[in-house]
């Protein structure tokens, strides 16, 4: 029997909360309730106490509920609930969580959910899931499951969706669960599962040195994961690099800080490219696809670019050669961040090409532009730090294989 956490907000919404915990309770596991309630009485006992929840967050909850203001409960609870479901899975006290919720609730139960690690089983039903919910997902594994109609009551809509809901979440905690034990009394590993892990950063652009890399890797022992280098999966590589799961990074696809520099819309924040170096793990980054800029259709490109060199990816993708000033720009930031590394890093450059369409002949071949990039990069790159020049392009197998191989090495000085 698995322990799922129910958090949410017990005066306006222990009905509904109530009904998810008896289907849970149906499928064989314990409800265990949460109560991130403050404007009014809990309408089903928890066991966690809003009083707990709030002194975990060394939060005043008398004066709290005094004031009576909704966005100051909302933000105070946001803080105090994370502290409260993070130690709870700690100590392996749950299983699983699920919460429900409007605007008030969804913004309490995911900032609760995003202080988990990733695998944790987490679903939040919202009356929001159905917009843009990359301030409420953040880097993590939260699924959202829309409510349809509003979490308020039951109803012959909404004990449909709670009911599914519920199943979800039983469904992911029980496959989840240790294996039955084998006649032998062990429980079998799933494949794989013993491989350290490498993360790789990947573009259309530079797939093709990407998967041949992610072979090599491969063959030699190791588990690959690839993130799409669209700012979402920046942030979430970082995560995990700083989650401590992480061997060693194949970051060849930096050019989410083109996007943070110039204004594009993939940027992954100032801090990309510093988990790694923080953590002193292992890597090699090269400076793939910084020769672009991301924006999405034609007439969502900012006025002040009109008149730059543009190539349309896809329809809804818009590409902007990055100028020789930005490229110099670039290539100063990711030395200074890679000379913050506490372990062994190589940078590696591709001089004939750094993307698919910066290859001569290309429509964003620019060799000012490009060595601009490669001056910074050396002149203010720690001294230390290993530089591999190839005259070739970023695709060729020879320089997927030169990154492959000083991963590998690195890798190998470590251990």
């Amino acid at each position: 029997m698995a322990a799922i956490a129910i958090l949410g907000t017990m005066d306006s919404k222990g009905a509904e909360h109530a009904f998810v915990a008896e289907r849970i309770r149906e499928r064989g596991h314990r409800a265990f309730i949460i109560d991130v309630g403050t404007l009014g009485e809990p309408n089903l006992k928890p066991d966690i106490t809003r009083d707990e929840v709030a002194a975990a967050g060394g939060i005043d909850l008398a004066a709290l509920q005094a004031r009576q203001d909704r966005g100051e409960s909302v933000a105070a609870m946001s803080q105090a609930a994370p502290i409260v479901l993070s130690k709870l899975v700690a100590d392996k006290k749950i299983d699983g969580v699920i919460s429900l919720g409007g605007g008030g609730g969804t913004a309490i139960g995911t900032a609760a959910m995003r202080a988990l690690p990733i695998g944790f089983p987490k679903v939040m039903v919202s009356t929001l899931a159905s917009g843009n919910t990359a301030q409420y997902v953040g880097v993590k594994d939260i699924v959202m499951f829309p409510s349809i109609v509003d979490v308020a009551g039951l109803n012959r809509i909404s004990r449909q969706i709670l009911t599914r809901a519920a199943g979800a979440i039983c469904g992911m905690v029980e496959v989840g669960q240790a294996p039955r034990l084998s006649r032998a009394g062990e429980a079998p590993a799933l494949p794989g599962d013993d491989k350290p892990v490498i993360v790789a950063s990947m573009f259309g652009n530079t797939t093709q040195c990407v998967q041949h890399a992610q072979t090599i890797l491969e063959q030699a022992g190791y588990e690959v994961l690839v993130f799409h280098a669209t700012g979402t999966g920046g942030r979430t590589m970082e995560s995990l690099i700083e989650s401590g799961l992480v061997a060693g990074v194949l970051d060849i696809t930096t050019t989410e800080w083109a996007d943070e520099l110039v204004g594009g819309i993939l940027s992954a924040g100032p801090t990309r490219l510093e988990a790694a170096a923080r953590r002193g793990v292992p890597a090699i980054v090269s400076p793939g696809c910084l020769d672009m800029v991301n924006f999405g259709p034609p007439e969502t490109v900012p006025a002040q670019f009109r008149e730059r060199n543009f190539y349309q990816h896809n329809p809804q993708v818009t590409l902007m050669r990055t100028t020789p000033e930005e490229c110099a720009q670039l290539g100063k930031i990711i030395a200074e961040k890679l000379n913050a590394s506490k372990g062994r890093v190589t940078l590696l450059i591709p001089r004939k090409a750094i993307s698919v369409i910066s290859a001569p002949g290309q429509k964003f071949h620019d060799p000012e532009a490009d060595k601009a990039l490669f001056d910074a990069l050396k002149t203010h790159l720690r001294k230390d730090i290993a530089v591999i020049e190839m005259g070739c392009a970023i695709n060729d197998a020879a320089f997927a294989e030169a990154c492959a191989r000083a991963l590998l090495q690195n890798l190998a000085v470590r251990s």
